[in-house]
């Protein structure tokens, strides 16, 4: 008898592949049913069955843990529906998570640096409005007490005289503030943090001249209209100066500014005001806001100098 070529892992006989005659029903995927022991055929199927399920199961299991591989690393966020898309969308969507990112740890978005030209435009025609509308409150206040309206004269109030001691004043709010100012920007980082916000903003791309344009023309337009007209409509005392000085100091919150600047400003405010009272006229707090915003100015330009010195 003739073997086959190959041999069934299994303790069943050998089949000879002339005992299976044509013309028989073969059974099927196994021909050799008919002639196997019941036993020997049903353990030979069984084993069949049982290698074809592990094989699936570690097929499978391969393709399965291929995938949730690449879900977990390539992409994190999309099934496996997205990994053939465009990869517009996967750089879209990484800006996205970047930004996300950025908005939960509450950095705040830098605000852009305005050109020179923008600055100095801004600066004249702001303190050109400002300048307008004091002298307007104050003709204003003038006609209107003449005409026996039961409104302050701020002119009469706060005039535009000038005395020799009045320099030790200006002087004094100078020292006082531009100290202050100093001691201010070592010690509170929220208001450091402001201050180099706003002069930068400002300042930046200003030429060295230009810091006497945008100190002097905003401390003469804003002293006119607080100190020169508010002022004095509320009444010449401690109480008004600080109401004053609040809303000055107000107006001075936003655009990267943070309250710690409004806090500040409001008591420069303040200390402009009384000023204003003590020397009856406009001149002073003229002057000392002018020279304070040039002081400032020039210590912001030298002390980020050499900050970019020492990087």
């Amino acid at each position: 008898m003739m073997r086959s070529g190959c041999d069934v892992v299994c303790s069943c006989p050998l089949v000879s592949l002339r005992d299976i005659k044509p013309g028989r029903k073969s059974g099927g995927l196994f021909p050799g049913r008919k002639y196997l022991h019941a036993n020997t055929y049903n353990n030979f199927v069984v084993q069949v069955k049982t290698f074809a399920s592990r094989r699936n199961k570690k097929v499978k299991t391969g393709k399965t843990s291929r995938t949730r591989t690449l879900q977990s690393t390539t992409f994190p966020s999309k099934g496996l529906e997205d990994i053939s898309g465009d990869t517009s969308e996967a750089d879209t969507g990484n800006d996205t998570s970047t930004e996300e990112q950025s908005e939960t740890s509450g950095e705040s978005t830098p605000i852009p640096i305005a050109t020179r030209s923008s600055v100095l435009q801004a600066c004249i025609i702001t303190s050109g409005l400002l300048l307008a509308f004091g002298a307007l409150i104050r003709q204003a206040s003038h006609i209107a007490s003449i005409g026996g309206w039961e409104i302050t004269d701020a002119s009469s109030e706060v005039s535009f005289g000038f005395e020799m001691w009045h320099i030790e004043l200006i002087v004094g709010l100078v020292v006082l503030i531009t100290t202050s100012r100093y001691v201010l920007l070592e010690t509170w980082p929220g208001f450091a943090e402001s201050s180099q916000t706003a002069n930068g903003q400002v300042l930046s791309t200003l030429q060295p001249l230009d810091y006497i344009l945008v100190a002097f023309l905003p401390g003469i337009s804003e002293e006119l209209l607080f100190r020169g007209a508010l002022l004095p409509l509320f009444g010449l005392s401690w109480e008004n100066a600080l109401v004053v000085g609040a809303v000055f100091g107000a107006l001075h919150f936003g655009s990267g500014r943070k309250y710690s600047f409004a806090v500040w400003a409001t008591f420069v405010g303040f200390a402009y005001g009384l000023a204003t009272i003590v020397s009856s006229t406009v001149v002073v707090p003229m002057v000392s806001h002018a020279l304070n915003n040039l002081a400032g100015g020039i210590l912001w330009y030298y002390t980020s100098k050499s900050k970019e010195k020492s990087g």
